[in-house]
């Protein structure tokens, strides 16, 4: 039995060191398609690119999306509401306290001019709504939940203190992704990336609840941008 033992160890140790360095790599291209895209070098936006690598990764792997977080939960009825309250609370804070505690850092509200046409055209405004909730709530957190903020666990060999690193680097790296928006809105991004984080963190790492409020909550702000109501921002 003492035989046994020893010779499996270095095989378990072997093999967590190998993903950990395979981790490391990822999160380095993952890196790389960001900082090309915000530089356009190449095609917008880098969701589609990290989607991209985070199926390789789990194929290589031989997982699925199910192994972080796309998977049922155990009540839709409480991931409904945590994720609705969620939203509108993320639109509150936003409007009365991020954005002009934001502002008056930086000495400039957020950038939302590219949202310009959205005012009054109800045809734009559904186009809006149908990237909003694919390649937006549905896209951006299986990239930053699921894939990203896992492989940098799996860097830290999944313990608590990885985790917490994970969830505020990765939430970071989310508002990041909205540099378009100027610092401000890099600001407010991210404390909606650390709310995302938290829900999906929450829920046992499942990553609807963050889907759904990541999906209400930007639905909530088109809406506001069709209707002209944009307190605080540039646009």
């Amino acid at each position: 039995m003492e035989s046994n033992r020893v010779a499996v160890l270095p095989q378990v140790s072997f093999v967590s060191t190998r993903s950990r360095l395979w981790a490391v790599l990822e999160l380095a291209l993952a890196a790389a398609f960001i900082v090309l895209t915000k530089l356009h070098r190449i095609w917008r936006p880098d969701t589609m690119w990290l989607l991209a690598l985070g199926w390789i990764s789990l194929r290589v792997r031989k997982r699925g999306w199910g192994s972080v977080g796309l998977r049922r939960p155990e009540s839709w009825g409480k991931v409904f509401l945590a994720a609705l309250v969620a939203a509108v609370a993320l639109q509150a804070v936003s409007l009365w306290i991020t954005v002009p505690l934001a502002t008056r850092i930086t000495g400039q509200p957020p950038d939302l001019s590219e949202f310009r046409q959205l005012i009054g055209h109800w045809k734009l405004a559904l186009l809006g709504l149908a990237v909003t909730w694919t390649l937006a709530a549905f896209g951006e957190e299986l990239v930053h939940r699921g894939y990203l903020m896992n492989r940098m666990a799996d860097v830290g060999n999944g313990s608590r203190v990885a985790w917490a690193v994970s969830y505020v680097v990765i939430s970071v790296a989310f508002g990041l992704g909205h540099l378009y928006q100027g610092p401000s809105g890099v600001m407010d991004a991210t404390v909606t990336g650390l709310v995302l984080g938290a829900l999906y963190l929450a829920f046992g790492r499942n990553l609807w609840p963050a889907i759904l409020a990541h999906g209400f909550s930007d639905t909530l702000a088109l809406v506001m941008v069709y209707c002209g109501f944009t307190p605080g921002v540039k646009i």
